[in-house]
C-alpha cells in the first residue's frame, strides 16, 4: 500500500485542507515545544519525522510547508530562515511524495535540509558550510530515519488494515 485517497481528489477539498491543517499544527507545535533542540546549528527537529507523510498523503505537503513557516517564525534566525527553511521543507516534501518506497522517502528531507538549512546557517552563524550541513543532516537523519521510518511503517500497517482510508485509522 503506497498512497491513500483517489487521484481525482481535489487539493482544496475540506478533507484535504483538514489533513493539511492537522499536519501544519502538529509540525509547528512539536517544533516550538521542543525549541531547545529544534533550532540552531545542532538540531534534531522531532517534527521532521512528519516529513515522510507526503509519501502516503501528497495533500500533507502544504501542511508541512505552513507548519515549518509558523515554527520558523519562533526560531530566531529571521527572514532567511522563515523563507528558505520553509521552501526547503516544501521542496523536500514534493520530492518525498515521488519516492518509490518509505525508506527512500526519508532521503529528500535529510539531503535538502542539510544543504539549504546548512547553507544559510553557515552564512548566519559564520561557521564553515560542511560543519553546518553535517550537523543539520545528522539531526535530520535522526528525525527521518530513526523516528519517521518506524512511524511510517506503523502508519502503512494501519492504512492497510483500514483499507487505505486514513479516517478509518
Amino acid at each position: 500500500m503506497r498512497r491513500s485517497g483517489k487521484a481525482t481528489d481535489e487539493l482544496l477539498s475540506a478533507r484535504n485542507l483538514a489533513l493539511s491543517g492537522l499536519v501544519a499544527a502538529a509540525y509547528a507545535v512539536v517544533t516550538i515545544l521542543l525549541a531547545p533542540i529544534s533550532y540552531g546549528q545542532v538540531q534534531v527537529r522531532i517534527s521532521e519525522a512528519l516529513t515522510l507523510l507526503p509519501f502516503f498523503f501528497p495533500q500533507s505537503i502544504l501542511g508541512l510547508f505552513v507548519g515549518c513557516f509558523i515554527a520558523n517564525l519562533w526560531g530566531g534566525f529571521g527572514l532567511l530562515d522563515i523563507v528558505l527553511g520553509s521552501l526547503a521543507t516544501l521542496f523536500a516534501a514534493l520530492l518525498t511524495s515521488k519516492m518509490p518506497n518509505v525508506y527512500l522517502a526519508a532521503v529528500p528531507p535529510v539531503a535538502v535540509n542539510a544543504v539549504v538549512v546548512g547553507g544559510y546557517l553557515s552564512f548566519l552563524l559564520k561557521i564553515p558550510f560542511w560543519s553546518c550541513a553535517l550537523y543539520v543532516g545528522l539531526g535530520q537523519a535522526v528525525a527521518c530515519f530513526f523516528l519517521g521510518i518506524p512511524l511510517s511503517l506503523l502508519l502503512q500497517r494501519r492504512l492497510k488494515k483500514a483499507g487505505g482510508d486514513p479516517s478509518g485509522l
